[in-house]
């Protein structure tokens, strides 16, 4: 993590990282894992060395100078849900990550307080082995939860977050080490630092108004101008949670870049994936068509346009209606729910209290049921002139028993949807000379008792004869 200088004073202007580890000061005290033995892993192997024999990424398929990559996960103030929607994605699975299934990519040696096998000191003894320089891998830190105000906890002998504990105390005494302490100790040699979920990303819930811990996000906490060993800034994958899928395919791009396949994929300025995140909720909602015809919900449970009771569609960059929750399935306007914003810098605060109308939306929302009012009859017109095949037009009949109580359109009407198709033909640069309205030859003996005589006894019917456009009813 780099310094900078104060412009107005010369000082220099610390990132809150650096401070908290001036107040903690360095480390040299370790577990001693021969002394410990098994204790803490079950299976009398760790997650790396269980997976190890059964892993995909080799020589042959990893076609990179990376054959694995560690990642340290560590809980702020978290809820777990990001952890439960990683688990949930498919494209990439995690299992896919964890056995180095993707061709090109490492595999990913996950090191997560809740799925990996070990526990206690023996899931730590990565960790240990990171900040003094003896990793075997690059690796890569991920923050899910947001960082809290340790120096507030540290007045009164507590802590807010523990991450387990080192003998990192007076004389070796153990003591609980905070997710703010491990990201401050292994941010400088990552290879990048990645902050999953709103919490994470922006401070999310614990950071709204009035809350005692001083939570803030990964970005607050390492400053702007820290960059990875390999260049990178914080990345930002926020949601509350967040698309599975959107955090494990930022991951694997994130690999690729590592493994040297090419350059780092476009993000926006505030570390998001711009592929992921560069449009709002509203372009690619399925209600949103009628948002434009001033069509809205006045309750939960109605199919229409969800902002006067609360949506925040129009301004939230989140791509959650196109992908969906878990495998394009769910999302919450796909299923009736409004958005409030959590994947937004200023959630949840700028976005109280849920489920009121936005106030500026009022000005977009009387505007669209002024268009909407001209629109929407328009389009209706149009949609009845195409529901309709041609031939029935020209015989002014529809042959459903569905339709038989339903009245065929009128002169004013049928006048109507011959010139909407007199305007669609002045666009087809290959038409003829005939007259519009579709199709202008027609087989017409079953309706026309002068051609019945005509009709040949060997079944063969006759020529196609030219039928002029007829006005249907």
């Amino acid at each position: 993590m780099a310094s900078r200088t104060n412009g107005d004073d010369g000082k220099l202007d610390r990132s809150l990282a650096e401070q908290f580890l001036d107040v903690l000061g360095p480390v040299d005290r370790w577990h001693d894992h021969e002394h410990i033995g098994d204790f803490g892993s079950p299976a009398r192997v760790d997650m790396e060395q269980l997976l190890e024999p059964v892993a995909k990424a080799g020589p042959v398929s990893r076609l990179g100078p990376l054959e694995k990559v560690h990642a340290f996960w560590f809980a702020g103030m978290s809820c777990d849900g990001c952890s439960v929607a990683v688990t949930g994605a498919e494209k990439p699975s995690l299992e896919d990550l964890l056995m180095g299934a993707h061709p090109g990519l490492p595999r990913i040696v996950l090191h997560h307080p809740v799925l990996d096998l070990e526990g206690g000191p023996n899931f730590l003894r990565a960790h240990e082995r990171a900040i003094k320089g003896e990793l075997d891998a690059p690796y890569v830190i991920i923050l899910e939860g947001s960082i809290t105000d340790e120096n507030k906890a540290m007045e009164t002998g507590g802590f807010w977050a523990s991450n387990g504990e080192e003998p990192w105390g007076k004389d070796g005494v153990e003591r609980a080490v905070t997710a703010n302490e491990w990201v401050a100790r292994l941010a400088p040699g990552a290879a990048a630092s990645i902050a999953i979920g709103t919490c994470a990303t922006w401070g999310g819930i614990p950071s709204a108004q009035g809350n005692p811990t001083g939570a803030m996000s990964l970005m607050d906490f390492l400053g702007k101008d820290y960059r990875s060993t390999f260049g990178v800034p914080v990345v930002n994958v926020p949601g509350c949670p967040p698309i599975g899928d959107n955090f494990n395919e930022t991951v694997a791009a994130i690999l690729y870049f590592l493994q040297g396949f090419g350059p780092l994929p476009e993000f926006d300025e505030l570390g998001r994936p711009a592929w992921l995140f560069g449009e709002t909720v509203h372009r690619h909602c399925v209600r949103g068509a009628y948002y434009e015809e001033g069509a809205y919900a006045e309750e939960f449970g109605d199919p229409e346009c969800l902002v006067e009771i609360g949506c925040w569609g129009p301004v939230v960059n989140c791509n959650i209606t196109s992908r969906g929750a878990i495998n394009h399935v769910g999302g919450c306007m796909n299923v009736g729910g409004a958005c409030i914003g959590c994947t937004m810098p200023g959630f949840p605060d700028k976005f109280t209290p849920f489920h009121k109308t936005p106030p500026g939306s009022r000005v977009s929302t009387t505007a669209s049921r002024l268009l909407g009012s001209v629109i929407k009859p328009l389009r209706m017109y149009s949609n009845e002139h195409l529901n309709r095949e041609v031939r029935w037009d020209i015989h002014g009949d529809v042959p459903s028993g569905w339709a038989s109580e339903k009245s065929e359109p009128g002169a004013l009407r049928g006048a109507g949807h011959k010139l909407y198709d007199k305007l669609r033909r002045t666009t087809d640069t290959g038409r003829q000379d005939n007259e519009t309205w579709g199709k202008r030859t027609e087989w017409t003996q079953a309706r026309d008792p002068e051609l019945e005589p005509q009709l040949p006894r060997g079944g063969e019917l006759p020529e196609e004869r030219e039928v002029s456009s007829q006005e249907p009813g």
